[in-house]
């Protein structure tokens, strides 16, 4: 197990080592350019930008040679930064970039970890029951849900959520985490939390759940199917021990690959859904300085994303081990 652990753990460094270098040279071609937009708004509000000045601020944002020299220089200070865990210093937030997504991290962690805690137990009863009961009512039920979950854009949900039962209701807030008009405490300060967190949570849980229901609905009906399933149910077992005791265990190892998505989407944020409902989660910060070409932030932000992923496929590697015994992991 060890040896295998640690080989994957050099496999993943190769990995996020090419992962770097693509996402540099993406970063570095983008349309957007920080100290463009910024010189547009100075503009804008009627001062007069020297040339002096606009190579200043290239200067001290590091991005003045743009040769293919200049480049390769730029990505070598980049990754012996990166191996010291220094991401850089943003240029919309001004702070390190790191300490950004430590910052915002949390919320996006809340609200994706209480999303993905009920979208399992939605989801996986769910597609056991429509599995069981083929071609019947809640079959088709769990169906359209899965056609609503995976067709449905994050941003017309919550925007429909937001009309209706915020401006048209008037049940829950609009937009944010807290009400800045109020200032509570104790309980009354938990209440305003899930107040401002319902609609959110809502949103990413009923459209994450159709592609779990229906993955797990597929693997059911596999599972059901087969021979010592059958052989169950001759020997006289009651159908319930046979669903939950001989089908769905195996249906577990094919579920266990969907843990690999689970760490970064932990930690990532939901950057669509945090932007319509205004929370302070790391999507919504990587968004805002995505648009405003923030390249420190941009590559720290992708180079955590590529980590966590790198990871999570390592623990689902693992967890096959854990669900199966006959996995044998390879030595």
């Amino acid at each position: 197990m060890l040896k295998y652990i640690l080989k994957r753990l050099g496999l993943a460094v190769i990995i996020l080592l090419g992962v770097s270098v693509i996402i540099y040279a993406l970063v570095r071609a983008m349309p957007v350019d920080f100290v463009e937009n910024k010189i547009n708004q100075m503009n804008q509000g009627g001062a007069t930008i020297s040339q002096d000045v606009i190579d200043a601020m290239y200067q001290m944002y590091g991005i003045t040679d743009r040769t293919f020299l200049g480049v390769l220089s730029g990505y070598w200070s980049w990754l012996t930064a990166l191996c010291r865990f220094d991401l850089g210093k943003s240029f919309v937030y001004g702070d390190d970039v790191l300490k950004v997504i430590v910052e915002h991290m949390g919320v996006s962690f809340l609200v994706s970890f209480i999303a993905i805690i009920f979208e399992y137990l939605i989801a996986i009863p769910l597609g056991i029951t429509a599995a069981t009961h083929q071609y019947s009512v809640r079959d088709y039920v769990v169906t359209v849900l899965v056609m609503i979950g995976l067709s449905l854009p994050s941003f017309f949900f919550g925007r429909v959520l937001q009309n209706v039962f915020s401006m048209g209701l008037g049940w829950f807030p609009v937009s944010g985490l807290t009400d800045a008009t109020q200032h509570f405490t104790g309980l009354a300060a938990v209440g305003d939390y899930l107040s401002h967190l319902a609609l959110p949570l809502f949103t990413m849980v009923i459209l994450s759940i159709g592609g779990t229901m229906r993955y797990t609905r597929t693997n059911m009906l596999e599972v059901l199917n087969s021979d010592y399933i059958r052989t169950a149910r001759a020997k006289g077992l009651k159908e319930s021990k046979v669903i939950y005791k001989h089908a769905f265990r195996n249906t577990m190892i094919p579920i266990v690959t969907i843990l690999a998505g689970v760490l970064p989407t932990l930690f990532s944020g939901a950057m669509i859904t945090e932007q319509v409902f205004d929370l302070p989660g790391i999507g919504n910060v990587a968004y805002k300085a995505m648009m405003q070409g923030d390249i420190p932030f941009i590559m720290g932000y992708n180079m955590f994303l590529a980590i966590l992923s790198v990871l999570g496929v390592l623990i689902s590697d693992l967890m096959y081990a854990v669900v199966d015994p006959r996995v044998k992991l390879a030595r």
